[in-house]
């Protein structure tokens, strides 16, 4: 325990969606470990006081996640992360022998290796297909002796406030030598009503010039929002996260980055213009969102062993414009401070 906060480590960390989560709810974040050099780049910046480990986490033991984060065995309260999903996701292949499934199970091994207190496992609902039935229990029998399992749990990101269709999968479990009552019941969403794209995009510019293209032209003015239950995740920061010179610029400045222009044709942009909100475009495929509804789940580009090819992103709902960085990044609950 550090400052009376439980401690964790976030593997296949990302950007740090999932280490801001547990930061928020009070955890003491030790060690992030991210392969991906852009990811973890971005992880540092919003996380400068945590330890980072870019590695394949493949090639890791449990010993060294403890070494790296200055902890001996028994001082891991939660290890967290979200496995690559590409290879159970129904928008790919669906390979049962891909690669990257094998990092699910991994990430039990290491489990059962630092032997923390609990665990929460993110992946694709795609994974519950019986296809990938025996990866479930090769991962799950590394932690069945000395973990309780509670059921897989479906949870909607718009059920807990962010104005997103995504859906994903959390495994959930903690050691049986701790006496804990946890059930399904326990995760289940108190919130009464989604938060509309409308409300999320609230205070963005919506006139973004094409020629922003550079990181210091992203910077714009956003405007200050009265501080609500739908808005707060945007506006708190907690204690050690975040970048100083960031913080500075959206507490002092209202000045948020990642409002980049998109050049598109003058064709591209009267097509897009002619679409109503929901409508997809027949060319593109981008759907254009609807200001009362929900953005659908938005989906990171290929990497560079497979073309580098950007994502489709959503049309804006009234301007002819694909949404800019900083509109995804409200639409999938991060705050405007955090950096990318």
């Amino acid at each position: 325990m550090s400052n009376n906060k439980p401690t964790i480590i976030d593997v296949f960390a990302g950007v740090g969606g999932i280490s801001l989560g547990a930061v928020q709810a009070g955890f003491d974040l030790r060690l992030a470990v991210e392969l991906d050099k852009h990811a973890i780049a971005a992880h540092q910046l919003n996380f400068p006081e945590v330890k980072h480990l870019q590695e394949d986490v493949s090639m890791l033991s449990g010993d060294k996640l403890l070494t790296s984060a200055g902890l001996s065995k028994g001082e891991l309260d939660g290890l967290i992360g979200g496995p690559p999903c590409q290879g159970f996701s129904t928008m790919g292949h669906q390979n049962v022998a891909d690669p990257r499934n094998d990092l699910f199970v991994k990430f039990f091994k290491l489990i059962s290796e630092c032997e923390p207190i609990f665990f929460v496992v993110e992946n694709v609902p795609g994974i519950l297909n019986q296809r990938y039935k025996d990866v479930r229990k090769k991962a799950f029998n590394y932690v069945k002796r000395k973990y309780t399992m509670l059921e897989p749990m479906k949870l909607k990101a718009s059920d807990y406030g962010a104005p997103t269709t995504r859906e994903r999968v959390f495994f959930i479990g903690y050691r049986n030598d701790r006496s804990r009552n946890l059930s399904v019941c326990d995760f289940e969403s108190k919130k009464k009503q989604a938060v509309t794209v409308e409300v999320a995009l609230q205070g963005l510019p919506t006139k973004i010039d094409s020629t922003w293209l550079t990181e210091e032209e992203s910077w714009r003015s956003v405007e200050k929002l009265p501080l609500t239950d739908d808005n707060s995740y945007i506006q708190n920061i907690p204690n050690g996260v975040g970048n100083s010179e960031a913080i500075c610029k959206y507490v002092e400045h209202n000045l948020v980055s990642g409002c980049f222009g998109t050049r598109h044709s003058p064709k591209v942009s009267a097509r897009y213009e002619r679409l109503k909100q929901g409508e997809k475009d027949q060319v593109s495929k981008a759907v254009r969102l609807k200001l009362d509804g929900l953005c659908p789940t938005l989906r990171a580009g290929t990497g560079p062993e497979r073309g580098s090819y950007q994502a489709v992103r959503p049309i804006h709902p009234t301007s002819p414009r694909v949404i800019t960085p900083r509109e995804g990044a409200r639409l999938q609950g991060f705050p405007d401070w955090f950096q990318f």
